[in-house]
């Protein structure tokens, strides 16, 4: 008795011109190679010729063909999907349901608009999955180490969180969004956020401004920590040494509550940081109760760039961080790793951030 791997797509195709199925043996025809080499095209094998791969893909829109991807999959060994992670403290302070927020939060939807432009036209699909409690995280790091997909986008920033590491000793394709709060073995793509809020703070001290605070991130995430450090240093070197701080969790909410704080602390203020547009947001619906302008009596200044920040009344200054960018750059390594699994592990991507001057500061 004999074995051979099955084709990648056994199973008839669309109907060609004259009422058969599409096959292998039409496309190879059709571009005038063997039926082996348009398997090695349809199972994306990087040895094939460029020139040949054209021809081939040429016949396969020409002839209509449609690889039958649970065959191919028997083939190539990979589901042809990945999954993107979000991986939340589940004693978090924050308002509103840990679902609700992923679907109110724009820095999700730019995250999920970046991977998807990358993995849709490769034909992957890209899955949802959620972990916001110890358990849940234990049973979805088990789902992985199955095969299940191919690889994972993995949103996750708090010290705690056990799921990076346990994903980090499966050898399954990780790739995480930020910097992790404890060291370990997988790529990331992140922002300088450093950088980012030292641009704020330039910002508002060529505006004059001497008398800033800063509404925070969560102080146990890197994002949180590097955003008020680099603010921080920035005005200290321009001589401005006390820069009161209330931390917020990147709500709108949580921004609203914190200017209000500092407000009944320091009335004095001129200037404020808010390290999320969306934090920026509450934090300008606080000082509109509070009958002071803007920027006419207390600049504010964002961090992300992203959906609200034009939508604010006035419109919002900003540190434009490319999220798209960074979530195509995150599927891009993370294809890498798929197609070349004993290449290691690649090197992480940091991008610089820029300042988006609107209305407000």
């Amino acid at each position: 008795m004999t074995s051979h791997s099955p084709d990648p797509d056994p199973d008839p195709g669309p109907a060609s011109a004259d009422g058969r199925s599409v096959t292998l043996e039409h496309v190879a025809r059709a571009a005038g190679v063997s039926r082996a080499t348009v398997s090695r095209v349809i199972n994306d094998e990087p040895t094939v010729d460029p020139g040949l791969r054209a021809r081939v893909e040429r016949a396969i829109a020409e002839t209509g063909y449609v690889p039958n991807r649970a065959a191919r999959s028997l083939v190539t060994r990979r589901t042809d999907s990945v999954a993107l992670v979000v991986s939340e403290r589940e004693d978090r302070d924050v308002s509103g349901p840990f679902v609700g927020r992923m679907f109110t939060d724009p820095y999700f939807g730019r995250v999920v608009t970046g991977l998807l432009g990358v993995l849709r036209p490769k034909g992957i699909q890209l899955s949802l999955m959620l972990a916001d409690d110890e358990p849940s995280r234990e049973q979805l790091a088990g789902y992985l180490r199955r095969g299940h997909v191919d690889g994972v986008v993995l949103i996750s920033s708090h010290p705690g969180d056990s799921l990076p590491a346990r994903l980090a000793g499966t050898g399954l394709p990780v790739v995480l969004a930020g910097r992790p709060a404890v060291p370990v073995a997988l790529t990331y793509v992140d922002l300088d956020q450093f950088t980012g809020a030292r641009l704020a703070a330039d910002r508002l001290l060529a505006e004059g401004r001497r008398r800033p605070a800063t509404i925070s991130g969560p102080s146990d995430m890197p994002a949180g920590q590097e955003r008020l450090a680099g603010f921080r240093a920035a005005m200290a070197a321009a001589g401005v040494v006390e820069v009161p701080c209330a931390e917020g969790d990147f709500t709108r909410e949580s921004g609203e509550r914190c200017m209000r704080r500092l407000m009944a602390d320091h009335p004095d203020l001129d200037a404020v940081f808010a390290a999320s547009d969306l934090m920026a947001s509450g934090a300008l619906a606080a000082l509109h109760r509070l009958d002071r302008r803007v920027p006419g009596d207390i600049a504010v200044i964002g961090f992300d760039d992203n959906s609200v920040a034009a939508a604010c009344e006035p419109p919002l200054t900003t540190v434009r961080q490319p999220v798209e960018e960074m979530a195509a750059e995150m599927a891009r390594l993370l294809l890498r790793r798929i197609a070349e699994p004993g290449e290691g592990t690649p090197p992480s991507v940091v991008f610089h951030p820029t300042l988006v001057v609107r209305e407000s500061g």
